[in-house]
């Protein structure tokens, strides 16, 4: 395993780096091609006028085609681009598949099938004729355990997640689309993230204080990995970022992202985030997202012809007008989507439509009109997401080897998130068409909102488990109960005979726009877990949990629960990833992405909110203080000497390894110091800022399988400084290495 690591100007005092596996640390832009690409760019560029050159950085809300469209300019035979949501498949799409979510293949800590999956998600934003995917998440980092959005993003450690990010943006980027890494920085709360009205007074999003330290250590450092690996583009965040709106905050968009980090594609806004014309433009904002000021204003924007009058009045130079449109330009013609680009798929407007229960007939559309078909994109991926849902399910306890199931004879199955959904499998999409806690019956395979996206179909673990049943050699009879409630009251009377096993389906819902509001997964998750445990004669309870992440479990300790599996959001194949795992055809390798506390309350970050409707109305109270710095999740639970339930990291197997074997460091330039500092004149090339990657120490260790059955080891590598030397605040250890070994 291999380290690879930068000292900057940030770092002077700590000598502490940004760090990335040497698989990759070479950059993700290849120099040559993306030199050719903005000649084609500047060519284009002298052929426009003032008028076009705005219209290509201003998005156009009335075209629903896609989930933001920038113009066609025919003059010049630019076709325009689409853009389309989400970081975990096509949001609005028919026939498209949904893949694991983030926090799911973030659990996997395996960078090939990370970037096999964001490979696979490419090709079918390519075939629907998207150029940009806005995706992939890692902001929100995760600071907060309950945040509604933690799920679309791959882990609450800044090194884990850069690893996963970087390896999604090169799996999209070489199927040929745009990666938009999201959302840059602080969006760490759903919790009045934007501009928003409270008692009918229009008050100013939430304000995220972040010393520079804890912004370059933690929020930023998944972004540079993501600079490094080519990321086409980057969407600044709703909230504010030290009382500045992100997406006008000069600090953090032109001196960090685009001079420290070197960062030589384009910054689009979130839908809506755009508070300024010249102020943000000049800031270093490139791209407005969906184009109106709001969205019931239609005819007017901050960019558009707004942006022309402040670029004719010399508030902003004709350079910079033209260095947002190069930034723009660039990556189209770097993917050559100017070539041959399949066409925007026609249906995707009527699945929109649909979404927000638009029906043809509202549209004038007669009933004998067919409405255009949809393009099948979704090729043999549905084996993919499969694998990669057994993947990044985590085996959390196996008492006396309860797992994998050994020939039962009867299976009882228990939960509401064994079923199948019970408003269709397509919808809905996001917060607003669901309560807090989501659809009460069906198996919950993704949260809500722009990390969604429209199932084509999906295979319940209750379907799993019949189908496994029906094609066993011995005879397996499968029995339920997903009523929640009947089994809470432990009203077991319609089982028999009695079960070998209890199978216990629990789920959590997340969404855009909400934050959760409860540790425990959702539906009298509890009373449902006891009841069985307390029933199951066999003494043998499993309990599988499709959460959005991080879950207390009061119930973990109960004897009689002798299993434990976190499979998070597997996607679409949920129900035969769980059986692959159950039966032992997979062997759990995945690892948590974050920890899993034995009482809530020994976490250290919540949800800011302002209750007081005196107060809540006046912006200045508004103010999120990380007064944590860099003591999040097991950082926090290391400095203070707190047991988890479940430490970040973990994961058991089937089978058992051997680490002991003597562990080798070795300078990866011989003996000689390393300056903290990098060079005064830094180089800046496509990929980002070279003189920030450097790799100092080879470290490897033998990893043996010593049990029966073949399996993936996960060895991690902790980085510690010496207590006297760091200041206060500085982790005890930090994760700075890792490898999946099969």
């Amino acid at each position: 395993m291999r380290w690879t690591a930068v000292a900057a100007v940030i770092y002077a005092v700590l000598q502490v780096s940004y760090a990335s596996r040497d698989t990759f640390s070479s950059p993700g832009i290849k120099v040559e091609q993306w030199h050719s690409a903005t000649q084609k760019a500047d060519a284009l560029i002298a052929k426009l006028n003032i008028t076009e050159k705005a219209g290509l950085l201003t998005g156009n809300l009335r075209n629903l085609t896609c989930g933001g469209i920038i113009n066609a300019i025919p003059r010049v035979d630019f076709p325009g681009l689409c853009l389309q949501d989400g970081p975990s498949g096509i949001r609005t799409a028919d026939l498209a598949s949904v893949f694991s979510a983030g926090i799911s293949i973030g659990a996997t800590w395996d960078p090939k099938l990370i970037y096999e999956r964001g490979r696979a998600m490419g090709e079918e934003f390519r075939g629907k004729g998207a150029h940009v995917i806005l995706g992939p998440t890692t902001g929100p980092l995760g600071r907060i355990p309950l945040g509604g959005r933690n799920w679309e993003g791959f882990s609450v450690d800044p090194y884990l997640a850069g690893i996963a990010t970087s390896a999604t943006v090169r799996g999209l980027q070489d199927s040929g689309v745009q990666a938009c890494t999201k959302h840059y920085v602080g969006n760490e709360q759903e919790t009045q993230r934007t501009l928003g009205v409270i008692n009918n007074v229009s008050v100013d999003a939430v304000s995220s204080n972040i010393d520079d330290r804890t912004l370059h250590e933690l929020y930023i450092w998944p972004f540079a990995d993501a600079v490094r690996a080519g990321t086409l583009s980057i969407m600044c965040s709703y909230n504010r970022l030290n009382n500045t709106y992100a997406c006008e905050d000069e600090h953090t968009l032109n001196r960090i992202l685009k001079d420290e980090l070197g960062f030589q594609g384009y910054v689009m806004s979130d839908w809506f985030a755009t508070h300024s014309g010249a102020k943000a433009a000049n800031a270093g904002l490139d791209m407005s997202m969906p184009g109106p000021v709001d969205q019931y204003d239609f005819t007017s924007s901050y960019f558009g012809p707004n942006l022309v009058d402040a670029v004719q009045s010399g508030n902003v130079s004709a350079e910079r007008l033209n260095d947002m449109v190069r930034r723009v330009l660039t990556p189209y013609f770097y993917l050559g989507q100017d070539e041959n680009y399949p066409t925007i798929d026609p249906s995707g407007l009527f699945v929109t439509l649909a979404a927000v229960s638009y029906m043809p007939s509202i549209l004038g559309i007669p009933d004998d009109v067919p409405l255009p078909p949809a393009r099948d994109v979704r090729a043999d991926h549905a084996s993919l997401i499969r694998k990669h849902g057994a993947a990044g399910t985590v085996l959390l306890k196996n008492t006396n080897n309860t797992l994998p199931l050994k020939a039962p004879r009867t299976i009882a199955v228990f939960g509401n998130d064994a079923a199948d959904i019970s408003r269709g499998s397509a919808a809905p999409l996001g917060s607003a068409y669901a309560p807090p806690q989501g659809i009460e019956m069906g198996v919950q395979v993704m949260g809500g909102g722009a990390g969604s996206g429209r199932l084509s179909y999906v295979v319940s673990p209750l379907d799993a488990l019949r189908t496994r049943a029906a094609s066993s050699n011995s005879s397996i009879s499968v029995q339920y109960v997903t009523d929640n409630s009947v089994v809470a009251n432990a009203d077991f009377s319609g089982i028999y005979p009695f079960p070998d096993v209890c199978l216990v389906f629990l789920k959590t819902y997340a969404a855009e726009t909400i934050d959760r509001v409860s540790f425990d997964a959702d539906w009298n998750s509890t009373a449902v877990v006891n009841a069985v445990a307390s029933y199951c004669p066999s003494k043998k309870t499993v309990v599988v949990t499709h959460s959005a992440g991080i879950n207390t479990m009061p119930w973990a300790d109960n004897p009689n629960v002798t299993a434990i599996l976190a499979a998070h959001y597997p996607g679409q194949e949920a129900g035969n990833s769980i059986v692959d795992i159950l039966f032992g055809d997979v062997n759990p390798s995945g690892r948590l992405p974050y920890t899993i506390a034995r009482n809530e309350s020994d976490y250290n970050t919540e949800v800011f909110n302002v209750t007081d409707p005196e107060k809540a109305t006046d912006a200045t109270a508004w103010q999120s203080d990380f007064t944590e710095g860099l003591l999040i999740d097991y950082r926090h639970f290391d400095a203070n000497g707190i047991t988890p339930l479940y430490e970040f990291g973990f994961g058991l197997s089937y089978t058992t390894f051997d680490l002991t074997g003597k562990l080798k460091v070795l300078p990866a330039h011989g003996q000689r110091n390393i300056s903290p500092f990098p060079p005064k004149v830094r180089e800046t090339s496509p990929g980002g800022t070279p003189n920030l990657w450097e790799t100092l120490f080879t470290v490897t260790v033998s990893v043996k399988n010593t049990g029966n059955v073949a399996g993936a080891a996960v060895p991690q590598l902790y980085l510690s400084q010496p207590r006297g030397s760091v200041p206060q605040g500085t982790p005890v250890k930090v994760l700075r290495g890792f490898d999946k070994v099969f």
